[in-house]
């Protein structure tokens, strides 16, 4: 029997960069899934605070090279690897230097939100679509996790609908509290008209803000995975409402098997529908 394939897109992931609770959970889960026989891939962005000399990161020139474009503007694509310490686990980070230079994930100096920060998702989510298909892997779910995870379900249900790379795959989507809502830049709806997305997803975002492409990445996911015991109670209040499965998860208590599990069962009826 071929091994189910399991993409991780992640904002972080531990040892990379500080060991935040979201960084520890997919460090966590994707070392079970690989374990529990699965095939995977690891994405995040390559943040200006990683030190690509410590973590041994290197660029991967066949995969690098393309241009994005974001906005009516080109964006070099650049893929760098490294490997987690004493396992097999491989990492892709996601490079750009105008996007991902900058050491902060979310916040300038001053506090503020970056004023780019809906470009750099949208630039992130773009890019590993492309290189897992330049790289001829196509996945069965898709785990996305941090808000610079969040476009990745919409860029799948609505802008490459028909993508036939990624339209089987079953997505799973990562809820965590304490996530920062921000506004995005005024031109917000303009970026998204020109990348292709549909009048009904221009229309959920209408707020121009990180919660509503949340609650919209939300709904377009076949699972939902609760990464904490006290979810915002704005977010608790939307899942209560959707008829996807859900789980709940805690990383200090939960056997790595309810994950791997949860995947089977969610592609495993993907395949009996068919």
């Amino acid at each position: 029997m071929e091994k189910k394939r399991v993409l991780f897109v992640s904002q972080e992931i531990n040892p990379f960069l500080a060991k935040t609770e979201l960084a520890n959970f997919i460090r966590k889960v994707s070392q079970g899934i690989h374990d529990s026989g699965k095939e995977i891939r690891v994405f995040m962005p390559k943040f200006g605070a990683i030190n690509e000399r410590r973590h041994q990161l290197h660029e991967v020139i066949r995969l690098s090279g393309m241009n994005l474009i974001i906005d009516d503007h080109d964006h070099p694509l650049i893929i760098k690897v490294a490997s987690v310490p004493s396992t097999r686990i491989q990492v892709y980070f996601i490079d750009n230097e105008e996007y991902f230079k900058r050491k902060s994930i979310d916040c300038e100096e001053n506090g503020d939100a970056c004023p780019d920060n809906d470009e750099r998702s949208m630039f992130f989510c773009r890019g590993v679509m492309e290189t897992v298909k330049k790289l001829g892997w196509k996945p069965d779910a898709i785990v996305c996790s941090g808000w610079m995870s969040t476009f990745m379900p919409l860029y799948i249900r609505d802008v490459f609908a028909n993508e036939p790379h990624f339209n089987e795959a079953k997505l799973i989507y990562s809820v965590y509290e304490d996530v920062p809502n921000f506004k995005f830049s005024d031109r917000f709806i303009e970026k998204l008209k020109f990348d292709g997305f549909s009048p009904e997803t221009i229309l959920a975002l209408d707020e121009g803000d990180l919660d509503a492409v949340r609650r919209h990445a939300m709904k377009l996911s076949d699972g939902l995975v609760f990464c904490t015991k006290d979810e915002e109670k704005n977010m608790k209040s939307l899942c209560d409402t959707l008829s996807c499965h859900q789980l709940e998860f805690n990383t200090e208590e939960t056997p790595m098997k309810t994950l791997s599990d949860f995947v089977d069962k969610l592609v495993e009826e993907a395949v009996c529908s068919e």
